[in-house]
């Protein structure tokens, strides 16, 4: 097992009707952006709630964070922020409207002309205005992490950023969301939860037994609610399982102690920048090729894989490994996600030498958990995924 070091601040306030603790949550005198999306939270209920349970508060709202959180939207946040001197941001939303207020956040503090700087040159955020979460769309375990990416549509680009400084102060889930969310996005976001398992875990043995186990049984409890909640998504279990497994992914737990991957992410993300496929679909895109061209340095984890999550127990280490390939990529059929890229586009053609192109100029040259893949690996894995 690696050295690692573990802190996450974030507190969590979980399940039916906690969005009344709200108010508790938020310090006294706070001047209140309430931020959210397409404005979904007002036919299913949530925005009710929070008003209700901010009438103490001074509240100033900002709608309309689509769902690759915009740069150039959220320049308009940050005057209004500015403007009117808010102290507490609240986001009420999924991973993008939480991305959102997390760059909000640190632009709010920053010091610098530019606020893409802090994406574009990695600024790594120390402090950032104080800011809590409700969760509506469970996916992308932003709401108990300190990243975020954010697009900018001018340049085609989508970045990410972090920091210590970016932990929500507090977020509440309420698994009851879930029944009003459409199925093509839980389908995403089961595929985004378990493609943030597999950045962590598919890599290789390195001893971190406890990390393994842990990491497996969020895959295993995704695999096993994944056709309820897709059948019935007002059955509470399995909303409450998704909820949390989804949350548990990508809280920074599973990570430690183990290398990391998260290749697969950013060439995903480009993908999204490019064409605006949903970035779950993006990722199951990348994943099987991903895993074919680094199968000799995968098989021996993907060969635990199969066995512990498929329940592959005959064949070769390779068979199994195989075996585990095949299985992940008709699991994510199973939601109705296709894994080809020209099933999304028919411009594909040239995606692999325009990602390999970025990388260069943006200097990625260490990527994976051995850092050595670079932008001609980028182009092979990317040509696979036609």
């Amino acid at each position: 097992m690696l050295n690692f070091e573990f802190k996450n601040p974030t507190k969590i306030i979980f399940g039916k009707g906690q969005i009344a603790k709200l108010s508790a949550e938020i310090p006294a005198g706070s001047k209140v952006m309430l931020l959210y999306g397409g404005g979904s939270i007002k036919s299913n209920g949530v925005y009710d709630q929070v008003i209700q349970a901010l009438n103490n508060h001074e509240v100033i709202e900002f709608g309309g964070i689509p769902a690759n959180p915009e740069y150039r939207i959220l320049l308009q946040a940050l005057e209004i922020i500015r403007s009117k001197e808010i102290s507490f941001l609240l986001a009420v939303g999924g991973g993008s409207v939480i991305d959102g207020v997390k760059f909000l956040s640190s632009a709010a503090l920053y010091e610098g002309k530019e606020p893409w700087d802090i994406l574009a040159k990695s600024i790594r955020t120390e402090k950032g205005m104080p800011f809590g979460t409700v969760l509506t769309l469970p996916a992308t375990g932003s709401e108990m992490n300190s990243g975020a990416v954010i697009s900018r549509a001018e340049t085609k680009e989508k970045l990410s950023m972090g920091g210590p400084g970016l932990f929500p102060v507090f977020s509440i889930m309420d698994p009851e969301v879930v029944r009003s969310i459409p199925t093509r996005q839980i389908a995403n976001g089961i595929v985004d939860a378990y493609s943030h398992v597999l950045e962590q875990y598919m890599t290789y043995p390195a001893g971190a037994l406890l990390q393994d186990r842990i990491a497996e049984s969020i895959l295993q409890t995704l695999v096993e609610i994944a056709p309820r909640i897709m059948k019935d998504p007002a059955d509470y279990i399995a909303a409450s399982n998704f909820m949390w497994s989804c949350t548990m992914a990508l809280n920074g737990l599973i990570q430690k102690g183990v290398p990391t991957d998260w290749a697969v992410h950013a060439m995903a993300h480009e993908l999204t920048a490019l064409y605006g496929i949903d970035h779950a679909r993006t990722l199951a895109i990348i994943t099987p090729g991903h895993f074919l061209y680094n199968f000799d340095r995968k098989k021996d984890k993907l060969a635990q894989y199969a066995e512990r999550i498929w329940n592959v127990s005959e064949g070769t280490t390779e068979e199994k490994a195989m075996a585990a390939i095949e299985k992940t990529e008709a699991f994510f059929h199973s939601l109705g996600i296709e894994t080809k890229l020209s099933k999304y586009t028919s411009s594909f053609e040239d995606t692999a030498n325009i990602i390999a192109n970025r990388f260069t100029e943006r200097g990625w040259t260490k990527l994976g958990e051995h850092k050595d893949l670079g932008p001609d690996q980028v182009k092979e894995i990317v040509e696979m995924s036609y």
